[in-house]
């Protein structure tokens, strides 16, 4: 398996899978491994159309990590919450995986439909709150 290898980007990290080589040589298609810094205990599928946006926002109470299972889009990040000077972004495409920390100001803008697992150190219901809005 290829070594695990995070990129920083703004308290968001571009995670990179490890690799069972023999899986694609083989024919049978591949096999793609992330391995997450914590223990994970709840996930999500989220939809997103081009367009809309969920807006900015933090998590207080967790840290996120998200694959994208389809679609393509950019998580917009920001240092302070509505601060667009300070914006920075990360695209997103078909298996892209971030991690991203707690009370980091982020949004995803979908730029085609997109589907996205979103998992959490944290489960929702026991978060309060699980997420904090902030005006644009």
């Amino acid at each position: 398996m290829g070594k695990f290898t995070p990129r920083k980007h703004n308290k968001v990290e571009i995670l990179r899978p490890q690799c069972n080589l023999e899986t694609v040589r083989d024919g049978r298609g591949g096999i793609f491994t992330w391995i997450p810094d914590e223990p994970l205990v709840e996930f999500n599928m989220l939809y997103f159309q081009p367009g809309k946006t969920r807006g900015f926002h933090y998590h207080p109470h967790f840290i996120e990590y998200s694959l994208v299972s389809s679609g393509s889009g950019v998580l917009v990040t920001r240092e302070h919450p509505n601060d667009k000077e300070s914006e920075s972004f990360i695209h997103l495409s078909k298996g892209i995986c971030i991690r991203t920390e707690i009370n980091v100001f982020h949004t995803i803008y979908a730029i085609t439909e997109m589907t996205i697992i979103a998992m959490l150190t944290k489960r929702w219901d026991h978060s309060d709150p699980p997420i904090v809005r902030i005006d644009e």
